[in-house]
């Protein structure tokens, strides 16, 4: 009875000392063109804690990079983030800032619907966020922003080797992103606002 007493209390305790914080981490899937580069890009976002490259949006389960494209996905980015460092409105403001979201064809050199932008929402709080993000690019841009905010999908984490590309393969890496104009491109759209947020 007595060790019964002693475990209710230690357990009792544990919880009351440290309590849980409301939220302790927040996810956010982003599609802007290559996934090397939306990788490589919130991994300088200071809050943000992972990022995973990979599909979503597709028609059938399990695509690969040599699948997605006839599958139908779009290559993307799920980030895990600490909403006590860094807020999901700031996070859709750095992507909008880190892509051109006026094109509807793909994004700098890679062409097609695989490359083009959205934001997948995960619920109506982040649904509704989205949309006021992209208002306000549209705005802030004075052109149409084509970006599709689009209801929760299943993401699918690309193959290892696409993982940390910028890293494993820093020579490609930055020899396919300066020839693809991504950089010049960005910062002749969004001028003094480009790349907002990144930490570089």
């Amino acid at each position: 009875m007595l060790r019964l007493l002693v475990t209710s209390a230690l357990f009792a305790a544990a919880f009351t000392a440290a309590p849980l914080r409301a939220e302790e981490t927040g996810t956010a899937i982003f599609a802007g063109g290559c996934f090397w580069c939306v990788e490589s890009d919130f991994d300088y976002v200071k809050g943000v804690t992972s990022t995973v490259s990979g599909y979503i949006g597709g028609k059938a389960d399990n695509p690969t990079y040599k699948s997605h494209v006839a599958n139908g996905d779009r290559e993307a980015v799920k980030i895990t983030y600490d909403p006590a460092v860094v807020s999901y409105a700031e996070l859709l403001k750095t992507f909008f800032r880190t892509v051109n979201p006026t094109d509807d064809g793909g994004q700098f050199c890679d062409r097609g619907y695989s490359y083009t932008t959205a934001v997948y929402t995960l619920n109506d709080e982040q649904a509704a966020q989205a949309e006021a993000a992209k208002a306000e690019a549209e705005k802030t841009l004075d052109k149409p922003v084509v970006t599709e905010i689009e209801p929760p999908a299943r993401f699918w984490p690309a193959e290892d080797y696409h993982q940390d590309f910028y890293k494993k393969s820093p020579v490609r890496y930055n020899y396919y992103r300066k020839a693809c104009g991504r950089d010049q491109e960005i910062k002749s759209l969004w001028g003094d606002e480009a790349n907002y947020g990144l930490a570089k």
